[in-house]
């Protein structure tokens, strides 16, 4: 496996593969990976000659400095998980990489962004969509891969490559849960461990109430602080508080998590 925090490097290394006819697939990350994340690698490795994977905290797309402050940062023990998945490539990149202009050029989406997390997150999908713009363009990647637990951002992200007529195809791939039921985050990792256990029962209220109202009333009723639970794009998606670390989840209306 090859690590790149050098861009121009990278890109010479992806025009020699183009020009060979070699495919590459692409897992942008922000690190603190889990079998969540190694799910799209797989993915990404059937599907293509070469799997390009990238880490990076992106300061823009955090509403509050000590929610970015506090998001883990394991970058040794990510690229050992990269590299035994069998990734060929990794990009680390730095801020000052991907915001020579002090992200003074943003992407805004108008409609769909300003609604469920874009509501509770001030200028949190400008930040997501300006560094996944950026990072498809360093890429050149054939197909990126993108989990469905964050489901508005992967609409947005397929709108983006749509609307700004992008080469690479987005891949939704399913949420991976715990045998409890829980989707598999990093921000899991932060839960108390009494906590941890109780978490389960966010994704048992989603899929087994009878519509969206209920499920909040179920999931206030078990302790949770609830951002909102909402039925859209024929999935229930739902961001909760618990022990002062926040969820975010969705699933198929009329299916199981």
């Amino acid at each position: 496996m090859t690590v790149f925090d050098d861009l121009d490097a990278w890109r010479a290394v992806r025009l020699a593969e183009r020009r060979a006819g070699l495919t590459l697939g692409f897992v942008p990350t922000m690190g603190a990976l889990h079998e969540g994340h190694l799910s799209l690698v797989r993915r990404s490795r059937a599907e293509n000659d070469r799997t390009l994977g990238s880490i990076f905290v992106n300061p823009t797309q955090f509403d509050e400095a000590s929610d970015f402050e506090r998001y883990p940062r394991t970058r040794d023990a990510d690229l050992e998980m990269l590299r035994a998945a069998g990734v060929e490539y990794v990009l680390v990149p730095t801020r000052a990489q991907l915001y020579p202009d002090g992200f003074r050029y943003r992407v805004v989406e108008t409609e769909r962004s300003r609604v469920l997390e874009g509501a509770q997150r001030s200028g949190h999908f400008e930040g997501v969509l300006t560094v996944v713009l950026k990072l498809l363009q360093i890429a050149g990647a054939e197909r990126a891969y993108f989990g469905e637990k964050d489901w508005q951002q992967l609409v947005l992200v397929r709108g983006l490559a749509e609307a700004f007529f992008l080469p690479t195809a987005i891949v939704a791939c399913e949420t991976v849960r715990e045998p409890d039921g829980l989707a598999l985050s990093s921000r899991n990792r932060r839960l108390a461990a009494a906590d941890r256990e109780h978490a389960a029962a966010f994704p048992r209220a989603l899929v087994s109430s009878p519509g969206a109202e209920s499920a909040r009333r179920a999931l206030e009723a078990a302790g949770f602080a609830v951002d909102y639970v909402e039925d859209r794009d024929g999935r229930r998606l739902g961001a909760v508080r618990l022990g002062g670390v926040r969820l975010i989840d969705n699933v198929p209306l009329g299916g199981r998590a």
